[in-house]
């Protein structure tokens, strides 16, 4: 549901294009030659390399394995013979250009947030399959607001590399979507709107000691752990006054929500010590902790005028030291850093040519 999000901004014509390779300069100080990685920004000091890995449709959510050889994302590329977001699998050191990864979920219905679990051997991810084979509806705007459709017929399932589905993880009526796993290999979190509102909830890997964890009025999602597992970092947009929660609530009872306004939360595991992160304006979201566990990457439009561009900012855990990280003139989002530090994927619209495309990318970090 996530990659939704961006769907409003590559409607328009990007005009952004980077090579991707590596291209010769003479030092301005020494005449040596210097290769400059040419898909990166000039301002963008955190990354050492970048790599591009998809090239066609829009890929987004990109997850690591737990010993990070492999990733599963999600894309609605119509190469790959797909009508809707579909979950695919990959070896972390591949490139996808003209070759097509293997598909991990069912091609049925429409499908959202894969994620590793522990053993290496089996993903999470919901999926509409069980209601319709066929894609549903995708409803992009209402009154002349961007919106985002809360499908009822998504629930989580587990399924094996090969694409079989092992378990069947939820299966109340309702949207439950968006799980992510603790790195401690004991939780998951997820989005349900269960309770007539969408909050998030905890599970045990097998889907029993199902608990809810937020309680205030607004969506409650895209959570992610921190890497000790202690804490949860989440985007909300929560309504204050009277006529923002009349018209979230009418929305919500049409099954659909407005995100351009959110901010980031941030709690301990259990829902409590919860706190406002960013007060920013505008919408924040994807957020993921720094492998240190005292910082948050995250996407942001906050600096624009127009709703675009969406960069990469972190930010400390106690809302000080916010730095752009990311100086794209269109859409970065959705960074996950690999477990052990090295290295962070996230989702641009770099290099697409000046299309539509968002493609997936691999960047060295560092600090």
């Amino acid at each position: 549901m996530k990659p939704l999000f961006y769907s409003l901004f590559i409607l328009l014509l990007l005009t952004v294009s980077c090579k991707n390779d590596k291209t010769a300069y003479p030092d301005a100080e020494s005449g040596a030659t210097k290769w400059v990685d040419t898909l990166i920004y000039p301002e963008e000091v955190h990354f050492k390399s970048l790599k591009q890995i998809t090239f066609g449709g829009d890929n987004a959510e990109a997850y690591w394995s737990f010993d990070d050889k492999q990733l599963v994302f999600q894309s609605n590329n119509a190469a790959w013979d797909v009508n809707c977001d579909q979950m695919f699998l990959m070896n972390a050191d591949e490139i996808f250009k003209d070759n097509i990864p293997p598909m991990v979920s069912t091609g049925k219905g429409r499908t959202t947030c894969a994620y590793f679990l522990p053993d290496n051997k089996h993903i999470i991810y919901a999926s509409t399959h069980l209601a319709d084979n066929d894609c549903p509806e995708t409803p992009l705007r209402k009154n002349g607001k961007y919106i985002w459709p809360i499908y009822d017929t998504y629930d989580i399932f587990v399924a094996d590399l090969e694409g079989n589905i092992t378990a069947q993880l939820t299966n109340e009526k309702g949207y439950d979507a968006e799980p992510t796993v603790s790195p401690k290999g004991d939780k998951i979190v997820f989005t349900s709107d269960r309770s007539g509102d969408l909050e998030l909830y905890t599970m045990n890997i097998d889907g029993t000691d199902v608990k809810q964890i937020t309680f205030e009025l607004g969506y409650d999602g895209g959570a992610f752990f921190s890497p000790d597992g202690t804490k949860l970092i989440f985007r909300s947009s929560r309504p204050k006054t009277e006529e923002e929660i009349k018209e979230y609530k009418d929305l919500l009872a049409e099954g659909l929500v407005q995100p351009t306004e959110m901010e980031l939360y941030i709690c301990n595991a259990d829902g409590s010590d919860l706190r406002q992160l960013t007060n920013l304006g505008n919408a924040n979201w994807s957020p993921f902790f720094h492998p240190n566990g005292k910082k948050v990457l995250f996407s942001s439009n906050f600096e624009s005028e127009r709703g675009f561009p969406f960069n990469l900012y972190l930010i400390d855990i106690d809302g000080k030291n916010l730095e752009r990280v990311t100086h794209s003139t269109t859409f970065d989002a959705f960074p996950v850093f690999s477990n052990d530090g090295k290295k962070l994927i996230f989702s641009s619209n770099r290099n697409n040519g000046g299309g539509r495309d968002t493609n997936l990318f691999i960047a060295e970090w560092q600090d």
